[in-house]
């Protein structure tokens, strides 16, 4: 079955529209069918987005964060920076935004250029407006249990899985590529929920993949990976991307029918993962 995230994330902002919030410590399938709001969200908070340089690409997601906010009625403002400034007044300049008491949310636009020292300038964002969980703080309070929300790809992962009744206990996962936006919150995510774990990546053997009921995947190369790697009944999460294509190979969607579900690029994970993105922003806005 081929998802169709842009009816998944409409569904997710329609949940925020009426201000409901899921709680992350009740069971998966309580979670999901209840979605019963933890708290008042805290009104006209803003949401900043530090973006350094230009690049086409990010202003292209930025475009796409920017028309979810508005239709959230989230105070979304761009904070623009030179590629030229240093590494510490790009710090300063994170530190001084995320300090205002009317700022919920930072995110720090990536990639950044490549002067910038990337983990000095995340660490910047303290993690209880870290809606990306991407400074060491909210990660490691994430790798732990206990963070109020979860790295956005996964919870798109969870959010596909709910949708399905995917089984992780009982289920063999591969995540392929261990970056640190899919791959590695993924894994660290999925560890202890598994059957059987598997991290491919680079220098892996792909064709390993038939072994396996579930493969998410975020390593950016188009179409690396070949319908015939899979087996009857698996699911593919892909969050690659790379000049218009998933790492899956959706040229001819007829070979991907064996597959229970699988996410095409673009439509798929892509508006989910904006959506998932404003929920961490609900979430963290909550007493």
């Amino acid at each position: 079955m081929k998802i169709d995230g842009r009816k998944i994330a409409e569904e997710i902002i329609e949940r925020l529209k009426n201000k409901v919030v899921l709680n992350d410590q009740a069971p998966l399938e309580i979670k999901f069918l209840t979605g019963q709001a933890q708290g008042k969200i805290l009104p006209n908070k803003i949401l900043a987005v530090v973006y350094v340089g230009e690049n086409p690409a990010s202003e292209a997601f930025i475009k796409q964060k920017k028309k979810v906010a508005e239709e959230l009625g989230v105070d979304f403002r761009i904070y623009r920076f030179s590629g030229e400034m240093s590494n510490d007044k790009l710090r300063a300049e994170v530190v001084r935004i995320a300090r205002q008491g009317a700022v919920g949310g930072v995110i720090v636009q990536l990639p950044l250029p490549e002067k910038f020292n990337r983990q000095k300038i995340l660490n910047a964002a303290p993690a209880e407006k870290d809606v990306d969980v991407l400074s060491e703080k909210a990660w490691g309070v994430f790798s732990l249990g206990r963070g109020a929300v979860l790295p956005p790809a996964v919870g798109v992962v969870e959010e596909i899985l709910l949708i399905f009744n995917f089984q992780l206990s009982t289920s063999c996962v591969a995540v392929v590529g261990a970056g640190t936006l899919v791959g590695k919150p993924v894994a660290a995510w999925l560890s202890g929920k598994v059957k059987k774990l598997a991290i491919f990546d680079e220098g892996s053997d792909l064709g390993e993949l038939s072994e396996y009921d579930l493969v998410v995947t975020g390593v950016g190369k188009g179409e690396i990976i070949k319908p015939e790697f899979l087996k009857e009944g698996a699911s593919v999460i892909d969050f690659g991307y790379e000049g218009g294509r998933g790492d899956l190979d959706a040229s001819d969607e007829s070979k991907l029918e064996k597959l229970a579900f699988w996410t095409p690029t673009p439509g798929g994970t892509g508006p989910i993962l904006v959506a998932k993105l404003f929920e961490n922003f609900y979430k963290l806005n909550r007493n």
